[in-house]
């Protein structure tokens, strides 16, 4: 079961941080590995939104759809990402945003996952972390492209 957890300081503010990575319909534009998305269903949910969404994922010879439930926390800068189906045995992921006094903001990740065919899970777990960092830096460079003058 892997797992993966990171805080990085960033130039861009945590609205601006949230915005992006709540915009699940635009994935496949900048995200390795995801090749489409679609948004089943959002809901209002407390102070925040459900939304259902899937993913396709395509890595070499293998491609999965997955859906997700991801409750959206606007007033906290917060998204949770919890499995629904797909090929996963579970998986569930954090993005929390905090505003810095300096400027900027700090973004925390947080994944655990683990597969449910052995194989894909053993090529996945040779490359585990440098595969997370990958998908952290997508979001980096997509944030530099919309919000950098």
């Amino acid at each position: 079961m892997p797992t993966h957890s990171e805080t990085r300081p960033l130039p861009y503010s945590a609205q601006q941080m949230y915005d992006l990575v709540a915009d699940v319909a635009q994935y496949p534009k900048f995200l390795p590995w995801c090749a489409a998305a679609r948004i089943r269903s959002t809901a209002p949910h407390g102070d925040g939104v459900v939304m259902e969404a899937d993913l396709v994922i395509s890595f070499k010879v293998f491609r999965e759809r997955f859906g997700s439930r991801v409750v959206l926390r606007p007033d906290q800068y917060e998204i949770d990402t919890e499995y629904l189906d797909g090929p996963f045995r579970h998986m569930k992921s954090n993005w929390a945003f905090k505003d810095r006094p300096e400027g900027g903001c700090d973004v925390a990740f947080f994944v655990d996952f683990e597969f449910k065919n052995a194989v894909l899970q053993g090529i996945i777990g040779v490359v585990f972390s440098e595969a997370m960092q990958r998908i952290v830096r997508a979001f980096e460079r997509r944030a530099a492209e919309l919000y950098s003058a």
